[in-house]
């Protein structure tokens, strides 16, 4: 009889499994002695389990308490304000002055209590910093334009200047590396001293990318640049993407945006204007996005001198097609409800 029982039972390797076998040959009162000798478990196992099922009436085994925290769940909370009262303070740093308030742990003690109240080590976003100037101004604009719907974006062509360096340092690069290859030369990002910076201005809008202009090397835009620039380059695009339909020109509050020869010009052009636009606001822009892909897809492909720069950046900047341009412009919507919740205050874009 006994044979018949545990001969299954013999191809059971888990442990769970094979207490439950134990646990069900006791049950049908087979002895210790009979258990062992159908050589399921060693001996001191099937005793052990035996004699904790008489103990709790349960084959579950106990959780072990494990190794006692160091901390309490006071003490813990006190370690999160001391984090929220300064973001930027390292591990080493708290430790510190947790140990000041009697709790003894290390760096890595608190990483884990950190973690587990969701407070990951990442690194800081940067952001222009904003007066409560700028939160005003942000806020009226927004609200200003708050019923706008993605159409109505689709009629206005954004603009910006932005600058391009060689060598990928105009953006940021990630590498895959494996121990000890941090040097190697395919996982280093080359710099020099003093890299040739080229500066750009462009515009685009729903319709796709307008003109691209590259200023003359160590030249600044100034007023009379710009005019030319707009003469040039605006215009154009405005003729091309919209024909005879009114579309808006959006530009930020640079000095020389600003200047009265160009807003006279503007106004014997009939051009509208979008605005005012609040100062220290590219995340009001879609623009910026569309120079940080522009950014990423010329590092990509690794210029090494100024001319060949301006002829990716020219290249890349055509290739640039018309659905990611849509996709940026109706985000606007989003951009002005998030403005609008965080009270002016910074956006994710």
């Amino acid at each position: 009889m006994l044979e018949i029982i545990v001969l299954p039972l013999l191809t059971m390797v888990t442990c769970k499994e094979t207490r439950a076998a134990i646990i069900a040959l006791h049950k049908n009162g087979f002895t210790g002695k009979d258990i062992v000798a159908t050589k399921i478990a060693p001996k001191s196992t099937i005793y052990r389990f035996i004699k904790n099922f008489k103990e709790r009436g349960s084959i579950l085994v106990k959780k072990a308490s494990g190794r006692p925290r160091k901390s309490s769940k006071r003490q813990d909370r006190l370690l999160k304000r001391i984090q929220l009262r300064d973001r930027s303070a390292t591990s080493a740093e708290l430790a510190q002055e947790w140990q000041q308030a009697g709790v003894s742990a290390s760096a890595r003690t608190v990483r884990r209590r950190l973690l587990e109240d969701g407070l990951v080590s990442r690194r800081a976003a940067k952001k222009p910093l904003l007066s409560k100037k700028n939160i005003r101004d942000r806020l009226i604009f927004c609200r200003k334009y708050s019923e706008w719907t993605a159409e109505d974006w689709g009629k206005v062509i954004f603009s910006d200047e932005a600058p391009f360096r060689l060598f990928g340092a105009s953006g940021k690069r990630l590498v895959r590396r494996r121990k000890g290859e941090r040097y190697h030369q395919s996982c280093v990002m080359p710099t020099v001293k003093h890299p040739d910076t080229i500066h750009v201005w462009g515009c685009f809008s729903s319709k796709g990318v307008g003109s691209l202009t590259i200023l003359p090397k160590n030249t600044a835009m100034n007023k009379e640049w710009y005019q030319n620039t707009l003469q040039q380059q605006l215009l154009p695009t405005t003729q091309q993407q919209f024909g005879e339909e009114q579309c808006i020109f959006q530009h930020d509050g640079a000095p020389c945006h600003k200047a009265k020869v160009i807003t006279k010009w503007l106004g014997d052009q009939n051009v509208e204007i979008l605005g005012p636009w609040p100062g220290n606001s590219p995340d009001l822009n879609p623009i910026e996005n569309l120079w940080s892909i522009l950014k990423r897809r010329v590092d990509k492909q690794k210029p090494t001198n100024s001319d060949k720069l301006q002829e990716v950046i020219m290249k890349e900047w055509v290739a640039i097609s018309q659905d990611l341009a849509q996709k940026l412009i109706e985000s606007m919507p989003s951009r002005i409800a998030e403005v609008l919740k965080k009270k002016g205050k910074h956006c994710k874009y």
